[in-house]
């Protein structure tokens, strides 16, 4: 499997790395790991020569981070590079040493000495100017790099793209995490930008959450690769086609798909021939018509006064009847209004009070719509 170098930290990290915040569960839209299945799942990655694996504080109700761990187990540690994130989205990251008290407490939980990259979770501006830099968030991260806790720091990204510029200027960090795949493209100048300065570069979401993985729309199938069902491939070489990108994090949550990330990050190309990029042009510019048919996700239709979270719920509709990922529409459905993510309320919440009609420019039938989809997604 290839490797590449992750910008100024030196690491030779190969082009798949596994992403823990989709582990194997003992039930279908909850959260319990099933402990065994994901380590000998992870086990196998590491085996086939997969030498990165992301976490973070939360993932999995704060389970995953334990599992990790237990995973590096047995020698597993010295093989493979490791990084998870800070939670300073968290309510109670409200001081300056709540820095420490969290970094600690990933250290006992994924029973190491040491976490190679540590993310200040979901940077934005917003975050950036509350509580990276009154909370002098950038010193504390200088400070575990000189007490050897962590051996580089970095952030992990979704705001505007430009916004970004300011955290990869302050020249606190070593590393990146960032959205980029055939359907979202909008970052790719501020990784070029990052990559200019220095940084090394992982991505997530390389596969669109799951969305280039379903089975496509009819009007698309012949653009598939040759004995593929799915995008896959071409989404994962489309990220690696960008010589400033190291890492495609994969959450990678059965045998089924491991196998399938490890053959295509394995294969002979790994990056998109010129009739392949064709190909995703296509697909980017069919799936975004398809998508803007039901809802652009401009959000003006939101707040909603009785706290339905409607963008979100069409985007869960979306990836259901779209994409092809129903039990996926169906689970993220099912996560509104709990315990992280995402906040709100579900669709059977609406009271048809008639406020977000009027605010849509798609002029969606947005109450019907609603009843619709929670009809589907339930």
């Amino acid at each position: 499997m290839e490797k590449r170098k992750l910008g100024k930290t030196g690491i030779e990290t190969t082009i798949l790395g596994f992403g823990a915040m989709r582990l194997p569960t003992l039930k279908v839209g909850e959260n319990a790991i099933k402990h065994e299945e994901a380590i000998k799942l992870m086990r196998k990655a590491f085996d086939a020569g997969v030498n990165h694996v992301d976490t973070a504080y939360n993932y999995h109700d704060y389970e995953s981070e334990i599992v990790v761990g237990k995973a590096l187990k047995d020698g597993y540690r010295e093989k493979v590079t490791l990084s998870t994130k800070s939670p300073v989205w968290h309510e109670d990251f409200k001081e300056t040493e709540h820095f420490d008290k969290y970094l600690n407490e990933s250290l006992k939980k994924l029973d190491v000495e040491y976490i190679d990259i540590y993310f200040l979770h979901a940077l934005g501006k917003k975050r950036w100017d509350e509580k990276v830099v009154p909370l002098k968030l950038l010193e504390e991260g200088k400070k575990a790099k000189e007490d050897g806790r962590i051996k580089f720091f970095g952030f992990s990204y979704h705001d505007a793209p430009n916004n970004a510029r300011e955290m990869i200027d302050s020249e606190a960090f070593d590393v990146m995490l960032i959205q980029y795949n055939i359907l979202d493209d909008q970052y790719e100048s501020i990784i070029k930008y990052a990559a200019d300065k220095g940084l090394g570069v992982l991505v997530m979401g390389p596969v669109g959450g799951g969305r280039l993985a379903g089975n496509p729309p009819k009007e698309l199938q012949p653009l598939l690769t040759k004995k593929r069902t799915n995008f896959t491939d071409l989404a994962f070489k489309y990220v690696w086609s960008n010589p400033n990108v190291s890492v495609a994090l994969s959450g990678m949550g059965s045998e089924e798909m491991l196998e399938d990330n490890l053959a295509i990050a394995s294969s002979k190309d790994v990056t998109l021939t010129r009739d392949e990029r064709i190909n995703t042009k296509k697909v980017e510019a069919r799936f975004k018509e398809l998508t803007d048919l039901i809802c652009t996700s401009c959000n003006y239709c939101m707040p909603c006064p009785n706290e339905v979270n409607i963008s979100f719920i069409f985007r869960s509709m979306i990836m259901s009847q779209v994409y092809g990922q129903e039990d996926q529409g169906k689970l993220y459905y099912s996560k509104i209004g709990t315990k992280d993510w995402p906040p709100g309320k579900q669709a059977d919440a609406c009271i048809e009070c008639g406020e977000c009609e009027p605010k849509c420019p798609q002029k969606i039938e947005i109450i019907d719509q609603l009843k619709k989809a929670h009809e589907i997604l339930t």
